[in-house]
């Protein structure tokens, strides 16, 4: 079996640029990594796929908490998820789900047959987590022809959810593919891959960065309840993306 497959989650064109140079093969583009990641803007996609040549996947997600959408959110996912292919995604990642957890599998079929459509990829992401049986949401999800689930196995990390991802992957038979993600880092990347039986891994790794403009910030905040440092923000730490990858290839 060659190397595994590693799949960096980015929140930004130069998080994406940042992946590819450290050795990444591909990306999960998003904004508002602090909320899980929403829908990225066009230009950090059109930026991305101009500065790199690596497989851009762009996140669906039209607000953060939960996973089931008002009408006028999910046209919004609708259009956004137009938009993305449009302008060069090779694929989208999403999960809808009914407000009971179960899989809304009338919204899903919409956002898999653009995909389709436009000839690319189409991925479930971690909503897959909670809801109630995942082997119920599975066999919908192949039905309907999702490529890949994103999943930590039902656990809050990949690595505790290790036996549900093996499992997983017997139970989608090489239907479907199924990307481990959430915990996973250089000490146990590895290890993940060998328990799962699984042939790609997705990871995030940043750094803090400082942006000295707002350093004399009088006490002023721009964003509500949690305050951050208003001079300082995270980007992708190509040098720790680098180490994974070079674990990979041993």
């Amino acid at each position: 079996m060659g190397r595994a497959l590693l799949e960096v989650c980015c929140g930004s064109a130069d998080d994406v640029i940042q992946a590819q140079w450290a050795g990444a093969d591909r990306v999960e583009l998003n904004s508002d990594l602090f909320h899980g990641g929403l829908t990225p803007t066009l230009g950090a996609l059109i930026v991305a796929k101009r500065e790199t040549g690596i497989q851009v996947m762009a996140m669906v997600r039209p607000r953060e908490g939960g996973f089931c959408y008002t009408p006028a959110e999910f046209d919004t996912a609708v259009e956004d998820a137009k938009l993305l292919l449009d302008y060069g995604a090779d694929g989208l990642v999403f999960g809808v789900l009914q407000p009971d957890g179960t899989l809304d599998k009338g919204r899903t079929r919409v956002l898999v047959e653009l995909c389709r459509s436009a000839g690319q990829e189409a991925v479930f992401h971690r909503a897959i987590d909670v809801v109630p049986d995942w082997r119920e949401a599975f066999d919908a999800l192949m039905d309907l022809g999702v490529d890949r689930v994103l999943t930590s196995g039902q656990q809050p990390t990949a690595p505790q959810g290790a036996d549900t991802i093996r499992e997983m992957v017997r139970y989608a038979a090489g239907r479907m593919e199924i990307l481990p993600g959430g915990g996973i880092n250089a000490r146990n990347v590895n290890w993940v891959l060998e328990q799962t039986g699984c042939t790609q891994v997705h990871m995030s790794g940043h750094r803090q960065k400082r942006d000295p403009s707002a350093a004399n910030d009088r006490g002023i905040h721009f964003g509500s309840c949690l305050y951050p440092p208003e001079d300082q923000y995270r980007m992708v730490n190509s040098s720790y993306i680098e180490e994974v990858a070079s674990l990979l290839d041993e």
